[in-house]
């Protein structure tokens, strides 16, 4: 078994309150949930209108095919409207 773990920080332009920031990261999170059947939640910026830290979870049974799906979602992150990527990073276990 492979756990594929992702953090990625993101700067969001428009939001101009907690709750704009919120839709705009509810849009992104539902879209990596659906296309690609990982766990996503937002795990640091809480606070702060403008920036957020995600964490996205893959697991399978081989690294190669956990980190292409999680380079697909991070490929959905860089593509978004709503968001622009700052950093990211992976681990595996």
């Amino acid at each position: 078994m492979v756990v594929g773990i992702m953090s990625a920080r993101l700067f969001i332009p428009d939001a101009r309150s907690l709750k704009t920031k919120r839709q705009a990261l509810r849009s992104i999170k539902d879209t990596l949930r659906s296309r690609f059947n990982v766990s996503v939640a937002e795990v640091g910026d809480q606070d702060l209108w403008q920036t957020a830290e995600l964490g996205v979870c893959a697991v399978g049974t081989d690294r190669a095919y956990v980190e292409g799906l999680l380079n697909q979602a991070l490929r959905v992150m860089k593509t978004s409207r709503s968001a622009t990527l700052i950093g990211s990073r992976m681990e595996f276990v």
